[in-house]
């Protein structure tokens, strides 16, 4: 039907080309951010899956950092107490050599000085081995006994080790820790008449009057060392496979969330190309369509 007041080939037109438009603009957003969605219009249910993988990828990330920091922790706590193992080895050949019949107690003196320095180190590597400025197994003495500090805390190290609340993981070798570092442990009854701050200065009788006795003891100070060490790398080696369990987590999620969100470059140029045909074509017959009520003023010549 031919009539003035409605072209109804310009207005189905103008919705098609419309249509297009915002198809288009939609394509030429996507190809030059890279994302499919941009906004909640895009993918309400896209959008809201991607935020939470996006959320436990973060969550990931941050955890596998975690999990680097407490192996650094526990590996500079095992390597002062590799050097305590080293110390106390010298301190029993020093303690083995003095109960010989055969040694003067001027011998005995001499090797009692290398004890004595020894013994002040043993004092100095316990009291003052920290990381990240906090001390790790004791600030020295304080009333006779050594002051609680990361290691020594019987509520143990609490590690956060994913992206949930409930990913934790706790170390706690306090009781094994406290044994070994206190006054009455078996490190602390050969170092606590030692001062760190007073050096060599400290003298001590371990080698000059009961050498055989000494020996028993910095055995025991041996096997206890031993123990903390074995609990610090059990604990080191668990977060280092925690750290591995994540960072193939963290790749799948991502590359999850890469799937759900981020545009397909071959399908959506090829929708532009598209959508860019429809609305040349459109437009050229949006143009054509003002000729129908040409047609209508002929019929009254």
């Amino acid at each position: 039907m031919l009539s003035l007041h409605t072209n109804s080939a310009a207005l189905s037109t103008t919705s098609a080309v419309t249509n297009t438009q915002r198809g288009l603009s939609t394509s030429l957003t996507r190809l030059g951010t890279g994302y499919r969605i941009n906004s909640a219009m895009d993918d309400a249910a896209g959008l809201q899956i991607a935020t939470r993988l996006d959320a436990q990828t973060r969550g990931m990330s941050v955890a596998m950092r975690n999990t680097q920091n407490g192996i650094s922790m526990m590996q500079t706590a095992e390597g002062a107490f590799d050097e305590v193992t080293n110390i106390l080895l010298r301190m029993k050949d020093l303690a083995t050599e003095a109960s010989n019949g055969s040694a003067t107690a001027d011998d005995k003196t001499a090797m009692q000085a290398e004890y004595d320095a020894l013994g002040s180190e043993l004092k100095n590597i316990v009291s003052n081995t920290s990381f990240g400025g906090e001390k790790l197994f004791g600030t020295g003495v304080s009333a006779g006994a050594m002051s609680v500090s990361k290691f020594s805390a019987t509520t143990g190290v609490t590690f956060q080790i994913g992206a949930a609340n409930t990913e934790t993981m706790l170390v706690n070798i306090s009781t094994a820790a406290n044994s070994l570092t206190a006054d009455s442990g078996s490190l602390g009854l050969i170092s606590s008449t030692y001062d760190s701050t007073a050096g060599a200065g400290s003298v001590g009788t371990e080698l000059t009057s009961s050498p055989n006795a000494t020996i028993a003891l910095i055995d025991t100070a041996i096997k206890d060392v031993s123990t903390v060490r074995s609990a610090l790398g059990a604990a080191s080696n668990r977060l280092d496979h925690v750290y591995n369990n994540l960072s193939n987590m963290s790749t799948n999620t991502a590359a999850a969330k890469s799937r759900i969100t981020d545009v397909d470059y071959a399908s959506e140029t090829a929708n532009m190309t598209s959508k860019q045909l429809l609305l040349q074509a459109g437009t050229s017959m949006l143009k054509q369509s003002s000729s129908m009520s040409q047609l209508a003023l002929s019929l009254l010549n």
